[in-house]
C-alpha cells in the first residue's frame, strides 16, 4: 500500500493509511502513551475500531500510520472535519514526528475545506501542549475523567414519583438515541445520526446493558444511562447520560447513574469512570453524588488561514 498522500516519512519511517484491520495494532499504541502519562490504559481495541469506522471518515485520505524501520508502530494520526487525533509510541518522542504528523492533519484539513482543526489532548503531557501552543493553537475546552470508588454496593435513590426506571433492552437504541440527541442539542455542533451516535455506544461489544438503566414517565423515556465495560475489565464506563429538558432537576439523572455503579458493583467492579466537560456544566452533578478528577485534558483549537495543503 502506498504511502498517505501528502505525508512526508522522516528517515528511518514509512507511512501509509490506516485500514479497519489496524485496530489492535493502533490499540497497543495508544495504551502505551496512556500509560506512559497515567499508568494504566483507558481506551479500548472496541473505541479504536469504532473511531475508524466513524462516518465520513476516508481511510485512504483521512488517516496516516507512521513504522519504524522495524516494523513497528511509532505514530498515527486521522482528521475528520475540525477534529483530529496525533498520537506518538513513547518510545520514539523527540524525533519530530509530532509535529510532523500535526502539519499532515492541518494540510489535510485544510484539503478537505476546513477553517479549524481542533484536538484534545491530557493535560499531563506537557510535550504535547508546549507543541499545540506553539503551533498556533488555544485552550477551548476542558475535559474531566471522573471516578467513584465503590467499596460498598452502591446505595440507590427511589424513583421521583411517576418515574419507572428498567435496564436497557434490544429495540431502544433508537429511542435513546433521540433521547440523547435532543438534550444535547444545546451544546453540541451537529446531531449524529444513529449510525454514528451508535459506534461509540450501543454498538459497541463492550456495551453493558445491565448497567445502562432508563427512566420512564408513562410511555415517555425521560433518561438513560449508557454504560460500557471499560479496559482491562477492572472498572466500569459510563458513557452517556442524558435526561429530557422537561424532567431535569428532578434527581432522574443522579438516581440512573446510582443505579449503574450499583450495577457494576454486583460485577465485581469496585470503581466506575466517566467524562464530562466544561461546556455541559454537570462537573458539579458528578461531584454532588460522590465523584472525584482523576485526571483532566484540554482541547485545543486553531483556525486555519488559507496555505498550502502540503501536496
Amino acid at each position: 500500500m502506498s504511502a498517505s498522500p501528502f505525508f512526508r516519512s522522516q528517515a528511518g519511517y514509512r507511512s501509509r493509511p490506516a485500514t479497519t484491520a489496524d485496530a489492535r495494532e493502533i490499540h497497543r499504541l495508544v495504551a502505551a502513551c496512556e500509560h506512559r502519562l497515567h499508568d494504566r490504559a483507558t481506551t479500548d481495541a472496541d473505541g479504536i475500531a469504532a473511531d475508524l469506522r466513524q462516518p465520513g471518515l476516508d481511510l485512504a485520505y483521512d488517516t496516516v500510520l507512521v513504522h519504524d524501520d522495524g516494523g513497528r508502530l511509532a505514530g498515527w494520526a486521522w482528521v475528520r472535519g475540525r477534529r483530529s487525533t496525533v498520537d506518538v509510541h513513547p518510545d520514539h518522542l523527540g524525533r519530530g514526528l509530532g509535529r510532523s504528523l500535526l502539519a499532515w492533519a492541518e494540510a489535510r484539513a485544510r484539503r478537505r475545506g476546513g477553517d479549524r482543526l481542533a484536538q484534545t489532548v491530557s493535560d499531563s503531557d506537557r510535550a504535547a501542549v508546549a507543541l499545540l501552543r506553539s503551533s498556533g493553537y488555544s485552550p477551548l475546552v476542558t475535559e474531566w475523567l471522573l471516578e467513584i470508588a465503590m467499596p460498598e454496593e452502591p446505595v440507590v435513590p427511589e424513583p421521583p414519583e411517576g418515574i419507572l426506571v428498567r435496564p436497557f433492552r434490544p429495540g431502544d437504541g433508537h429511542a435513546v438515541h433521540r433521547l440523547a440527541e435532543d438534550a444535547f442539542d444545546e451544546w453540541q455542533q451537529r446531531r449524529q445520526s444513529y449510525e454514528e451516535w451508535a459506534l461509540h455506544t450501543v454498538g459497541r461489544a463492550t456495551f453493558e446493558p445491565a448497567a445502562s438503566p432508563i427512566a420512564f414517565a408513562g410511555d415517555r423515556m425521560v433518561g438513560a444511562v449508557l454504560s460500557l465495560n471499560g479496559p482491562g475489565g477492572d472498572e466500569g464506563y459510563v458513557e452517556r447520560v442524558a435526561v429530557r429538558h422537561d424532567h431535569r432537576n428532578r434527581g432522574i439523572a443522579r438516581m440512573l447513574l446510582r443505579e449503574a455503579f450499583r450495577a457494576f458493583y454486583v460485577n465485581g467492579m469496585r470503581t466506575c469512570t466517566l467524562w464530562t466537560h466544561s461546556d455541559t456544566g454537570a462537573l458539579s452533578l458528578y461531584k454532588r453524588i460522590g465523584m472525584t478528577v482523576r485526571r483532566s485534558s484540554t482541547v485545543y483549537s486553531k483556525e486555519l488561514a488559507p496555505g498550502t495543503t502540503g501536496d
